[in-house]
């Protein structure tokens, strides 16, 4: 096995650079570049020198050993002052007096997954944190990356392997009176199957949550969509005059609202026109804000219909509220009434959306999760029917358990091992 290192810390100046090293020779080197090593998770104070003796800098050592390390290798950790040339000085005496290999796209955290430090949601949960963009995106990392989705299949699994071994009980010992074990069968099988519909249930706002969800504004033509925009934006996104069909297509404005990643999108106004520019916008428009997780829908006046059949979770308002004073249900761009409570409004709707416990984020859970319930469908059936195979019932209880398995990295995730650790910086 290599001994690598990378910088872990963002290239270019600055106060204070890490350099991470891991891998079998990872203390012996740092303890010929820096004399001599702290305590193991201690950080002392060394002069590093290269192998001609030469001073390369004064910085923070760090060592861990394997086992209780990020890699569950031998790991050292340089804090260095943040210059260019330090660190291009500190990498070369690495690379070249030592012959360590500088570390690939990702290739620390896939040692820990190797090494069994973490799990493969674990690492999701980590490129997920390294991306994260909001409190909601931040949150929902990190409890992916502290193991809650591989605490709740190891959960499932135990449920399983129990099941497993009553059917083989039934199986091996089908010529003797051992029992009738179908009910405590039945009851670990409906216990997961709950469990994986639980999960699957919310797994689609949870997955919007870490993409960013997308809030159509819809009205006729000039309805005040785009000066609401702008107010919302604090910035002129969107051209805005009173020459109806200004719109044209949709604009996107990406937003944090109360901690969700939102695009707000400026729709092209409704109405009925020749002009086949104007038509296409129009389409469009509608076409992606019924595609939306939320319309904001602006009503021309107080008893004007709305004009586009709001669905579950839609809000419906009186746009350019300004004209008409007295109107709670309102909002106005122009004079900023009811940006406030359009804004609580649509937190509050995105929340309720989120609000079912889960963790499971990306479309490879929400697979993994459909192929175990549909294995467990089976064998639930089989049991409840009272005549069946029980060698039938045990492929399907292993189908589920090896859907699972694929879900935390245990078995058949090579292929996807390249694409995840590519979006890694170096250092990671």
């Amino acid at each position: 096995m290599d001994t690598i290192f990378a910088l872990a810390s963002a290239r270019g100046k600055s106060g204070v650079a890490v350099v991470r090293l891991s891998g079998p020779r990872a203390h012996d080197v740092a303890v010929t570049i820096c004399g001599g090593l702290p305590p193991l998770r201690q950080a002392g104070l060394r002069v590093l020198r290269d192998s001609a003796g030469e001073a390369l800098d004064t910085g923070l050592v760090l060592a861990f050993g394997a086992g209780s390390s990020f890699t569950g290798e031998d790991v050292v950790e340089f804090q260095v002052h943040g210059s260019l040339a330090t660190v291009a000085a500190l990498e070369s005496c690495l690379a070249q007096d030592h012959g360590l290999r500088l570390a690939e796209p990702g290739e620390f955290t896939r040692r820990a997954l190797e090494n069994g430090v973490m799990d493969l949601t674990q690492v999701e949960g980590l490129s997920d944190l390294l991306e994260a963009e909001t409190e909601s995106q931040r949150r929902q990392a990190l409890r992916v990356l502290d193991g809650a989705l591989g605490r709740l299949v190891e959960d499932w699994r135990k449920h399983l392997v129990k099941a497993a071994a009553l059917v083989e009980v039934s199986i091996d010992f089908v010529e003797e009176d051992v029992g009738d074990f179908d009910a405590a069968i039945l009851a670990a099988l409906e216990t997961v199957a709950g469990g994986l519909a639980s999960e699957i249930a919310g797994q689609a706002a949870r997955e919007r949550m870490q993409t960013g969800f997308e809030v159509a504004l819809v009205g006729a033509v000039n309805a005040g969509k785009s000066t609401l925009l702008n107010a919302l934006a604090g910035r002129e996104a969107a051209i805005t005059s009173e020459i109806a069909g200004t719109t044209r297509d949709v604009i996107e404005l990406r937003m944090d609202i109360d901690g969700f990643a939102v695009t707000l999108l400026d729709t092209a106004g409704l109405r009925d026109t020749d002009e086949v520019i104007e038509s296409i916008g129009i389409r469009r428009g509608r076409e992606r804000a019924l595609q939306a997780d939320i319309r904001v829908i602006l009503c021309e006046g107080p008893d004007a219909p709305p004009p586009l059949q709001p669905l579950p979770g839609d809000i419906v308002l009186l746009g350019k509220a300004d004209l008409f004073p007295g109107h709670d249900d309102a909002v106005s761009g122009l004079s900023g009434q009811g940006l406030d409570r359009l804004l609580a409004r649509i937190a509050a709707e995105l929340t309720s959306r989120v609000a079912r416990d889960g963790v499971s984020v990306r479309r490879r859970h929400l697979q993994a999760m459909q192929t175990a319930e549909r294995a467990l469908s089976e064998a639930i059936e089989k049991l409840r029917s009272g005549a069946y195979v029980p060698e039938l019932v045990a492929a399907d209880i292993r189908a589920a358990m090896t859907a699972l398995d694929a879900l935390i990295g245990k078995v058949d995730v090579e292929d996807l091992l390249g694409d995840i650790f590519a979006s890694f910086c170096i250092g990671k």
